[in-house]
Order: C-alpha cells, then sequence, then structure tokens
C-alpha cells in the first residue's frame, strides 16, 4: 500500500511539474505542441532503433547459445561412447 501512495505522489508531482513548464514555456502553445511532436517523433525513432539493436543481439547470443549447446551435445556423446568403449 506504501508503495501505491508514493507511486501517486510522484504521478501528481510529474503533473504539476508539466503543467507549470507550460505555463512558463518560452513558446505559444501552438510552437510547443509542435516541439512536443517533434521531440517525440525522435524519441520514439530512437527507441525503433535501439529495440532493433536489442533484437538483433539477443537473436546473435541465441544462436550463439545453440551453437555451444549443440558443441556441449557432441562432447557427451563422444564421452560415452569412449566410456562404453
Amino acid at each position: 500500500m506504501e508503495d501505491n501512495g508514493k507511486f501517486v505522489w510522484f504521478v501528481a508531482g510529474a503533473a504539476i511539474g508539466a503543467t507549470v513548464a507550460l505555463l512558463y514555456a518560452p513558446q505559444s502553445g501552438k510552437e510547443m505542441r509542435r516541439t512536443i511532436k517533434r521531440k517525440t517523433r525522435e524519441g520514439r525513432e530512437a527507441l525503433s532503433e535501439s529495440g532493433r539493436e536489442w533484437m538483433e543481439k539477443g537473436r546473435e547470443l541465441y544462436e550463439k547459445g545453440l551453437r555451444v549447446a549443440d558443441e556441449a551435445a557432441d562432447l557427451i556423446e563422444r564421452g560415452r561412447r569412449i566410456v562404453e568403449g
């Protein structure tokens, strides 16, 4: 329950801060909306690129894990054959 209260206060503080920032913004409302749209689009593009990079890195690690598992299985099989004679 205590964490919920902290979260509510955080959200309230963020909303108040955003409102004050917009009221004291050096640009008109129309210019500010354009700026917010542009920054949002730039942020989404950056996240999209970052997400693709992480997916590619994850895919590489998955493939490397598969190769290591295959090699381990081969070694185990070779060891089994040696022990069995």
